[in-house]
C-alpha cells in the first residue's frame, strides 16, 4: 500500500465519521445527553476542530497582555499555532503562527515581545504586520518578497477581549456580540489592566464536559463551598427557578448600577453569547473567600465596588466573571478527543502593586479551588462515559437548562457548518 492508499482511507474514515455525526445530531433527542462517540471518539474530535474550533470565532487572550508595540500572545487551536501580536500602529493582528519558508513554528513563548518576527530556522524576518522583511540572497534575484508575507487569521478586539476565527473564507458575523461587548465592558477600562496571575490546567475529559460543567449550577451546593460563599447560583434573571426574593435583590442593585451608568440589563445573540450582571450573596462584594474586596484599586471609571459579577459566556470556548476590583476570565483549548486545556487569568488595575494593593492567594483562591473541584468532577464524568454502560441521560428542564442551550448551539453549529461545504 502507498502513501497515496494511505491519505485516502484517512479521508474516507473522516468523511465517514462527519457523515455519522451529523446523522446522530440530526436524530438525538434534544432532551438528552449525546451519545458516547462525542465524548470519546478520536474521529469525532476531529470533526468538532475541523467544525467549530477551525469555522467559529475562538476567545484567545485580552488586549492588555500586548500592552505595547511587539509584545505578543501564541496559542495552539488543534494543529494549528496562532500567532497573535500589537504591531506599530497599535492594532493587534492574528497570524498563523508558521513561517512561509518551510513551515517552521514562528514563536514558542506563550508570551513575549520582539521588534521584528524571526525564523529560527533560516533567520526569515517578517514585520509586525506580517511583511515579509527579509529572505536572504539565496532565493535568487527572481524572488518576490511580497508574496510571501505572514498568513493571516481574522481577529477581532472588543471590550478587550481578542477573538480568533481560522476560516478560510468569511468569519461569522460577530458584530452583535462585539458591539455589546465594547459597551458592558467600557467601565472596566481593559486596556489599563494587567494580568496579576494565570492558571492552566490540563482535564482528562472531552471539551465539551468542561463546558456543560460550566453550564449549569445543579452540581454546585455539593461541590463548590467556596464558590458558593458569594455567588448566587441562579444563572441570570431568567432563571426558571428564580425566587421573589432574588428577583428583589436584583432589582434593588440594578439601580445603583443605573446611577453610576453601569450597564446590567440581560443581553444574549443567540445560544452561542451572552452578557449579564448578576449581584452576589448580600454582604459580599466580590469573588474571594470572605466575600471582601480582592484589590484596593477598582477598575478603570467603578466607584461601587457591589457591581456583582457581569457574566460573559462566548461558545464554544469562554466564560467570564467581570467584577468591580478584578476580573476573571476563562478560556477551553481542546487537546484531543478526552484532554482539554482550561486557562485562567485574574485581571487588577495595572497600577494595582501585588503585596500592597492585593494578595496572589487571597485574588485565585477560590477559582483556584473551583477548578480543581469542575476538575474532578470533568474526570469522573468522562471516566463514566467510556463504559460500556453508558447511554445518553436526560437533562432537567429547570437546573440544566445552560447544558440544554450548549448542546442545542453545539449540534446546529456542527451540522449548519457541515452542511455549508
Amino acid at each position: 500500500m502507498n502513501s497515496q492508499d494511505l491519505i485516502n482511507i484517512t479521508q474516507a474514515d473522516f468523511s465517514h465519521a462527519r457523515s455519522e455525526m451529523y446523522r446522530l445530531l440530526a436524530a438525538r433527542p434534544s432532551n438528552l445527553s449525546l451519545p458516547q462517540p462525542f465524548y470519546n471518539d478520536p474521529q469525532l474530535f476531529k470533526v468538532d476542530m475541523q467544525e467549530i474550533f477551525e469555522k467559529e470565532w475562538i476567545f484567545v487572550g485580552m488586549s492588555c497582555e500586548l500592552p505595547g508595540k511587539g509584545d505578543y500572545i501564541t496559542v495552539d487551536i488543534g494543529q494549528n499555532p496562532v500567532l497573535i501580536v500589537r504591531d506599530a500602529q497599535g492594532k493587534i493582528n492574528a497570524f498563523h503562527n508558521v513561517c512561509r519558508h518551510r513551515g517552521s513554528k514562528l514563536c514558542d513563548s506563550k508570551q513575549g515581545k520582539v521588534a521584528n518576527l524571526v525564523c529560527p530556522y533560516h533567520q526569515w524576518t517578517y514585520d509586525l504586520s506580517g511583511n515579509l522583511l527579509f529572505a536572504g540572497t539565496e532565493m535568487g534575484e527572481q524572488f518576490e518578497m511580497r508574496e510571501y508575507g505572514l498568513k493571516t487569521a481574522h481577529c477581532q478586539v472588543a471590550g478587550g477581549f481578542i477573538f480568533v476565527c481560522l476560516a478560510s473564507g468569511e468569519a461569522p458575523d460577530i458584530a452583535p456580540f462585539t458591539a455589546t461587548l465594547d459597551e458592558y465592558m467600557e467601565p472596566y477600562d481593559i486596556e489599563n489592566c494587567k494580568v496579576a496571575v494565570q492558571s492552566t490546567i490540563e482535564e482528562t475529559a472531552n471539551w465539551k464536559l468542561v463546558l456543560e460543567n460550566n453550564r449549569e449550577c445543579y452540581h454546585c451546593n455539593a461541590s463548590h463551598p467556596e464558590l458558593l460563599g458569594s455567588l448566587l447560583e441562579w444563572d441570570d434573571t431568567n432563571d426558571p427557578r428564580a425566587t421573589p426574593e432574588f428577583l428583589a435583590h436584583c432589582a434593588a442593585q440594578a439601580t445603583a448600577w443605573d446611577k453610576e451608568k453601569i450597564p446590567h440589563q440581560h443581553v444574549a445573540h443567540g445560544l452561542q453569547n451572552r452578557v449579564v450582571r448578576m449581584p452576589l450573596k448580600e454582604g459580599t462584594t466580590v469573588m474571594t473567600a470572605d466575600g471582601k474586596a480582592a484589590c484596593n484599586r477598582l477598575m478603570g471609571r467603578i466607584k461601587n465596588p457591589e457591581l456583582g459579577s457581569m457574566r460573559i459566556l462566548h461558545l464554544p470556548n469562554s466564560w467570564n466573571h467581570m467584577q468591580s476590583d478584578h476580573c476573571v476570565v476563562f478560556q477551553v483549548i481542546p487537546i484531543s478527543a478526552q484532554k482539554t486545556l482550561v486557562t485562567t487569568k485574574w485581571l487588577v488595575h495595572k497600577d494595582a502593586v501585588e503585596g500592597v494593593d492585593y494578595d496572589i492567594e487571597r485574588l485565585r483562591a477560590v477559582w483556584d479551588a473551583t477548578n480543581q473541584q469542575d476538575k474532578i468532577l470533568a474526570e469522573r464524568n468522562q471516566a463514566g462515559i467510556n463504559s460500556i454502560a453508558y447511554q445518553p441521560g436526560p437533562y432537567s428542564e429547570t437546573f440544566e437548562f445552560g447544558v440544554i442551550n450548549f448542546i442545542q448551539w453545539y449540534s446546529q453549529t456542527v451540522r449548519a457548518n457541515i452542511d455549508a461545504k
